[in-house]
């Protein structure tokens, strides 16, 4: 289909002016951190594989992330598991009808920030 050349509607293309909805943002934040589960997924693997390799092996870990940088890098994947676990079980809710208009979606979008935020939170009191 070609453009018509008469067309007067505006195109805006950056993205950092459009204002999205908070239901837009549950969505596209729950995909990134699905992302970022998938990304942090090799280096959990790693730390399961050092813990069970030896016991001088497991030692060696403990040391490592007692350093401030490896505390904030589990944080971050902390972060990103609960982010994207209070989002799901908002997918699910949502999937068996329960607050499926427009007003519930944005009072849950909302509510899984806020409970995800105080999650994380905590996870940060736990880990440091």
């Amino acid at each position: 289909m070609m453009a018509n050349v008469n067309d007067k509607r505006p195109v805006n293309l950056d993205l950092t002016t459009i204002k999205f909805p908070v239901t837009a943002l549950a969505s596209i934040s729950h995909r990134i951190a699905g992302v970022a589960l998938f990304v942090a997924l090799p280096i959990l693997l790693w730390m399961l594989d050092r813990s069970l390799a030896s016991p001088e092996s497991f030692a060696q870990l403990q040391t490592l992330l007692s350093a401030p940088f490896a505390k904030l890098v589990i944080w971050g994947i902390l972060a990103a598991v609960i982010y994207h676990l209070v989002a799901g079980v908002k997918h699910l809710i949502m999937d068996w009808g329960i607050g499926e208009t427009l007003e519930g979606g944005r009072r849950f979008a909302t509510a899984s920030f806020i409970v995800s935020a105080v999650l994380i939170v905590l996870a940060g009191v736990w880990v440091w």
